[in-house]
């Protein structure tokens, strides 16, 4: 499905998350200085984005390390893997298959990723 082609798009989908096979994921640049230790590698594809880019809703994925980051508001739900995710001032996540998260735009996090994990997302800018 193409994101830039939005009349080609379905008003509603489903896609099963786990069985995308990561041949079908596009790499995704990480900046070197938000990775802390390890070598993470990131990858994803968006499956829908709004008209005007302000909703986006995909599949990413980040194998073994520590990275920092600054989030955007989103809600997704770990579909593998395990992390521990820190909020500067907040609290410390423990997500594994099944975790459903919110975070807030402006946070900045420490993601410790332990197995590679994958998730299924929305974000709002």
């Amino acid at each position: 499905m193409s994101t830039s082609d939005h009349s080609a798009a379905p008003a509603s989908f489903a896609v099963s998350v786990p069985d995308v096979p990561d041949a079908e994921l596009e790499a995704d640049d990480l900046d070197p200085d938000q990775i802390v230790s390890g070598d993470p590698v990131v990858t994803g594809k968006v499956l829908w984005e709004s008209a005007d880019g302000k909703q986006l809703r995909g599949i990413w994925q980040i194998t073994p390390g520590v990275v920092t980051d600054i989030e955007a508001n989103e809600l997704f739900v770990v579909v593998s893997g395990r992390a521990t995710i820190e909020v500067e001032g907040g609290a410390t996540l423990e997500v594994g298959p099944g975790s459903a998260c919110v975070l807030r735009e402006g946070d900045k996090t420490t993601w410790t990723v332990h197995e590679t994990l994958r998730k299924a997302y929305h974000i709002s800018y």
